[in-house]
């Protein structure tokens, strides 16, 4: 059993709070004037899917869940899931689309994501923190567009719509980063 101060728990973190299993979504350290830290912790539930807001002083202490992570490769959408692969024993499984959530709009088959498991139970999946995807459609490149902060939108091989430079032309391939959903920069694929 690992305790963490409240202070240490960072967004990720799997822990064991009033006997559900919960991860991390969020955490913000509070000092309101001369009072004591306040440190608020988004919280949810991993069974229920369930949210909630929970506030804790900054002497509490949190236990960690012990979480197996393997390694695994997307292979492909099944319907409602999608199917991964060990990369160790190659064992295939599916999880479901709820589970992987939002993040569904960066998988890319081939991808090498880390998958989280309970009890046998996968529970979260870890994506890369930027992955490289093609552009499919967006609207012309402008004649002497140069880096400027003026971006428009532009749809990727997976489906998701993310704000590109205006010098960006269908085809090309990008990188983006995958907790926020923006543009890094364009990938020479030569």
């Amino acid at each position: 059993m690992t305790e963490l101060q409240a202070t240490e728990i960072r967004t990720g973190h799997i822990i064991k709070f009033e006997g559900n299993i919960c991860r991390v979504d969020g955490v913000e350290h509070i000092t309101p004037g001369n009072w004591r830290a306040i440190i608020q912790i988004k919280l949810r539930n991993i069974k229920t899917g369930g949210a909630r807001i929970q506030r804790f002083s900054s002497s509490d202490k949190l236990e960690l869940a012990y979480i197996d992570q393997q390694g695994c490769e997307y292979l492909y959408q099944n319907g409602e899931s999608f199917v991964f692969m060990n990369t160790e024993n190659y064992e295939q499984f599916e999880i479901h689309k709820e589970l992987v959530g939002e993040d569904a709009r960066w998988l890319k088959e081939n991808l090498q994501v880390k998958i989280n498991f309970l009890d046998g139970s996968a529970i979260a999946v870890d994506l890369p923190p930027a992955v490289e995807l093609k552009v499919v459609k967006t609207e012309p490149s402008l004649k002497g567009a140069t880096i400027t902060n003026v971006y428009k939108p532009a749809e990727l091989e997976t489906g998701a719509i993310v704000q590109v430079p205006p010098f960006i032309k269908e085809g090309e391939v990008i990188k983006v980063d995958t907790r926020s959903g923006e543009y890094l920069e364009r990938v020479n694929k030569d």
